[in-house]
């Protein structure tokens, strides 16, 4: 958030590749399942002993080696990001008549200290504001948080005797468990865990997982804790079985699909993982989804039918409920909203439907 993340046999289409890209890096900038990841993971085996010291994770910024190497392939993808409305920022300041100024920010949802570091401009935002308005409070309190989630097993694993070796090949369950393993997990301990989990534990890099492990917060948990802290109201707009519910919605095609492929191409998503964070703290935002698209291994034409079923179901549709639920709470104004950056831009972001609610949206960094 999930997650933010994927059955092919011989080799692996376009779809599939970016079936995964898509979700894994919207699960960084979209959705909170860095979350559900430590809950799963203090539930369902020992976390990784330590963090790697690389805070790359190892990765490579594809996107800066594309623009130093090949300036004409580079301009392409910037015409491309350009066309995304509202996309070259993070931080925005509401405005609205009677009400006092409030923040919208967007967030990644990882621990990783580059991303949990405020700019001085939101910090300071931060710091004024009355209220802090956020996807789920339910970040808040994990041990409520597992508990709710447990109280939905069906989010989360197969029932009866079902796993997810009844959609993969043997060769198929091999890479797989290659891939948790490498996660100090098993294909044998985690089969019956619904593919969207088993996709977000293998998307993510080895060091992320084992800061979550050690219990560092990503950005959103670790706003709320402060906002607690100093004394202000934590409010939410979706629970967590909403946002989870909105994924196992889709196509148990799509979320094989994105898990194998995600598995096959290990260095290709902690590349992709820097490159993300770093566009996000460049505030580039309209950069994710085209370069996740034009350096994926594989070149095939995309089936975009699935693509576009998720990008409704899992940024659009809960752009409308961010929209709509936190009008009211704005409403009260001096509030801090922080809602993952892939909801921000778009004709129908964020951004945009507060505009269209009669705020004043002004881009600050």
């Amino acid at each position: 958030m999930s997650a933010v993340i994927l059955k092919v046999t011989s080799g692996l289409d376009r779809a599939a590749l970016d079936g995964f890209a898509r979700r894994a890096y919207a699960a960084a900038l979209a959705i909170p399942i860095l979350l559900l990841l430590s809950l799963i993971m203090a539930l369902a085996f020992a976390p990784l002993a330590r963090a790697q010291e690389d805070p790359t994770c190892g990765g490579k910024d594809l996107v800066a080696e594309l623009q130093a190497g090949n300036p004409a392939e580079y301009a392409k993808l910037r015409a491309e990001a350009d066309k995304v409305k509202n996309s070259g920022t993070r931080l925005w300041k509401l405005e609205k008549p009677g009400q006092k100024p409030s923040w919208l920010l967007g967030t990644m949802h990882l621990s990783d200290p580059r991303v949990t570091s405020l700019p001085a401009e939101a910090q300071a935002a931060f710091d004024g504001a009355a209220t802090l308005l956020i996807e789920s409070d339910e970040v808040i309190d994990q041990n409520k948080a597992a508990a709710r989630l447990m109280a939905r097993p069906d989010l989360i694993y197969f029932s009866g005797k079902e796993s997810i070796a009844d959609y993969l090949s043997a060769d198929e369950q091999k890479m797989l468990d290659e891939g948790l393993k490498a996660r100090g997990a098993s294909f044998a301990a985690m089969s019956r865990m619904k593919p969207w989990i088993l996709a977000s534990m293998v998307a993510l890099p080895t060091c992320e997982l084992s800061r979550k492990a050690k219990g560092l917060s990503f950005l959103d948990v670790k706003l709320a804790q402060q906002a607690q802290a100093q004394g202000k109201q934590v409010k939410g707009m979706e629970t967590m079985a909403e946002q989870i519910g909105a994924m196992a919605s889709l196509p148990m095609s799509f979320h094989v699909k994105s898990l194998l492929s995600v598995a096959k191409y290990p260095q290709y998503a902690v590349d992709m993982m820097e490159t993300t964070l770093q566009l996000y703290l460049r505030g580039d935002i309209g950069m994710v989804m085209p370069a996740t698209r034009y350096f994926s291994p594989e070149k095939e034409a995309a089936d975009s039918a699935e693509m576009a079923m998720f990008e409704q179901k899992m940024i659009t549709t809960r752009n409308y409920t961010m929209a709509d639920r936190g009008a009211p709470i704005l409403a009260e104004g001096n509030v801090f909203m922080a809602v993952g950056a892939l909801h921000l831009p778009g004709d129908e972001g964020v951004v945009e439907l507060l505009r269209k609610k009669g705020y004043t949206a002004t881009a600050v960094k």
